[in-house]
């Protein structure tokens, strides 16, 4: 049996610049959740999926062959989901502190801008993972029915 071919929508090095646009926005958003001046509880992921990026756009070939293909895809469905729910959650969480309590009067008003702006690059993550998952999606094999 023969390999799908490659339909060649999007370049290995666009995918790979998503994804890395994906994993910047999420450090600087952690950088500034850990630098709040508030209790943050975060933990430290890594990319995996970005090390796969990088040897297919320097070796020209898929790691693993065809068959991580569909590990790419719903990977990328799976982290677009986590990162809308925490950016919808966080945006939720301040907007609750701003209509429950007077934040200027117990100083937490710089804590709440940094969550929101830490939320805001959380939701600017969700896009590029979004777009990461539209084009891993062109890489699926076409089943002829």
């Amino acid at each position: 049996m023969t390999p799908p071919p490659s339909n060649g929508l999007v370049s290995p090095f666009v995918c790979l610049i998503v994804r890395i646009l994906t994993l910047v926005c999420l450090l600087i958003s952690l950088i500034l959740l850990t630098t709040a001046t508030g209790t943050a509880s975060v933990s430290d992921y890594t990319d995996i999926k970005t090390a796969f990026a990088v040897f297919q756009v320097t070796t020209g070939t898929r790691f693993g062959g065809n068959g991580l293909v569909y590990i790419d895809f719903y990977g990328d469905k799976v982290v677009s989901c986590i990162l809308a729910t925490g950016a919808a959650a966080s945006f939720g969480m301040t907007q609750d502190f701003k209509n429950l309590l007077d934040i200027s009067a117990l100083g937490i008003s710089h804590f709440i801008n940094v969550t929101n702006a830490a939320a805001s690059l959380c939701f600017l993550g969700f896009v590029f993972s979004l777009v990461s998952s539209v084009f891993s999606s062109f890489s699926l094999p076409k089943t002829v029915t």
